[in-house]
């Protein structure tokens, strides 16, 4: 991932997310797509109403992942892992992700999480995800991302990527995103350092996804640990 990490790095520290230019190429989006009527690659289906997350549906990938799944967690790990440790050193917490993701999953899988964790989610009109975070057990890392398959404003209208972050001893603030085809975009997945008066405090974040007026949205889901 040949990208400008500093500059990504960056709009992290400011912002809670960083969009990465593109990832795959409309074709690649349209087979990840495409992969949701194929149910035996799941190993679970979420109804969003159901659960009261919102309204929609999305899918958990089972093993064996799709190889374009795989490559893109190992190519993203490397480059999040430095903005990880940094961010725990300045909440002068521990640091427990090693240096490769395939000794990161281990470890949560000696620590019971075995589940995979990518995730295929599909919107249609009226459709939303209500604020939340992507935790699944003690192990976490601390950033992940979500990649668009779809066209905003072409194939869907709505469905812009949501971030509410409450700031130390002040009201919330909103980040909104449309996701570009075949772009990521990195975000915080429990909190992140922001500076304040007593040096540095943890800001807690959760995401959504506003209401789908129109269309059709699908987009992918990295998260970096696995799940209980």
């Amino acid at each position: 991932m040949d990208f400008d990490w500093q500059k990504l790095t960056a709009e992290l520290d400011e912002h809670g997310c960083a969009l990465t230019p593109p990832l795959l190429t409309p074709e690649q989006c349209t087979e990840i797509s495409g992969l949701y009527d194929e149910v035996h690659r799941f190993r679970s289906t979420i109804d969003m109403a159901r659960y009261r997350f919102g309204s929609g549906q999305y899918r958990y990938f089972d093993h064996p992942l799709p190889e374009v799944i795989t490559e893109l967690r190992e190519a993203f790990y490397p480059h999040l892992l430095p903005i990880a440790r940094d961010w725990a050193a300045r909440l002068g917490r521990p640091a427990p992700w090693p240096d490769t993701l395939d000794e990161w999953l281990d470890a949560c899988h000696q620590a019971g999480q075995v589940k995979p964790t990518p995730i295929l989610l599909k919107y249609q009109a009226g459709d939303w995800n209500a604020l939340h975070r992507d935790l699944y057990g003690d192990l976490v890392f601390p950033l992940q991302v979500v990649i668009g398959l779809d066209r905003p404003g072409v194939d869907h209208v709505g469905g812009e990527f949501l971030l509410v972050e409450q700031r130390p001893r002040a009201q919330s603030r909103g980040t909104v995103t449309s996701l570009p085809q075949g772009h990521g975009l990195i975000f915080t997945t429990r909190d992140r350092p922001v500076k304040s008066a007593r040096g540095w405090s943890a800001s807690p974040v959760r995401h959504g996804v506003s209401a789908v007026r129109s269309g059709l949205r699908h987009t992918l889901g990295l998260v970096f640990h696995d799940a209980a």
